[in-house]
């Protein structure tokens, strides 16, 4: 079902403004190609970016911080499964519930219900379409050129959150069986999501993404529709420590918000709770 909004236009010969009647998944999909998004899926409701690295391996051979990981940039695809995503944070600069520009926004407009398959090679499709503006390009590496045709990793990170899609587990297990790494970043609002791929089908990594060291913090940066998210997420860091595969707790700062000595030791709290390989902070610009 669509929701539609009224959006004025000019019509030509006319010179009168009319109302048109518009449906508002149609205004984000618009504001997202915008944005360089190539939507896939059979609802649009997916998608896959290129990632600025991928653009700097090619041309200059240098390489995101996911390289320290084994990860090269200009292999790995961006992409996530879904749209939707129960949060609307203060610092995130993606289309996202509350956007002055899409004042109707129902989040289940933007789950993903097409199988595996149909996700995994329509992303790669994706990735070609993105790649083949650089076949001519003189300043691109041929030999990164050559590379790149042949992808290697998935980054289910780009917008949404990933583990909405019912199928994540069997995504994760096909990318496996066709040679591919995944690393899979969550906000950490579906624990139960993370018990399945526990279960049945771990990522090469796990992130799990926090801007907050307290509830009152979280409530206030996250802005999460759901009404008990500190708790979900509580359950999700204690999920951490069960993987196999490699995990992150990913730290994102902001300056004078989130930075203070009272929230170093808040999250260090919530790090002992992850029991984490890794601790990645990063500062939000």
């Amino acid at each position: 079902m669509f929701m539609f909004l009224f959006l004025p236009e000019l019509v030509r010969g006319q010179g009168e403004r009319k109302m048109l009647l518009q449906p508002s998944s149609q205004i984000i999909a618009d504001l997202l190609r915008q944005q360089k998004y190539q939507l896939i899926g059979s609802r649009k409701t997916a998608a896959v970016k290129k990632c600025h690295w991928l653009h700097a391996a090619l041309t200059s051979n240098r390489f995101c911080y996911k390289n320290w990981y084994g990860i090269e940039s200009h292999r790995c695809i961006q992409m996530t499964p879904t749209l939707a995503c129960p949060n609307s944070c203060l610092h995130c600069w993606r289309v996202e519930r509350g956007d002055p520009r899409v004042p109707s926004w129902r989040e289940e407009d933007f789950l993903t219900y097409d199988d595996e398959k149909t996700i995994f090679e329509q992303a790669i499709k994706a990735q070609f379409r993105i790649l083949s503006g650089y076949k001519s390009n003189p300043k691109v590496i041929k030999e990164r050129y050559v590379e790149a045709l042949h992808p290697k990793h998935f980054a289910i990170s780009l917008a949404g959150e990933p583990t909405l899609y019912e199928k994540l587990g069997e995504l994760i297990k096909l990318c496996r069986s066709k040679g591919f790494t995944t690393f899979l970043v969550t906000n950490g609002m579906y624990p139960e999501r993370l018990v399945k791929l526990l279960d049945r089908a771990q990522p090469s990594q796990l992130y799990v993404s926090v801007n907050a060291s307290s509830e009152e913090e979280f409530e206030a940066l996250s802005r999460c529709s759901l009404a008990d998210g500190w708790r979900r997420l509580m359950r999700s860091l204690e999920l951490v420590r069960e993987f196999k595969c490699p995990t992150v707790v990913r730290i994102t700062l902001i300056k004078g918000v989130n930075d203070r000595e009272s929230d170093v030791r808040g999250f260090a709290k919530l790090i002992s709770i992850a029991e984490p390989w890794y601790v990645e902070v990063k500062g939000y610009m």
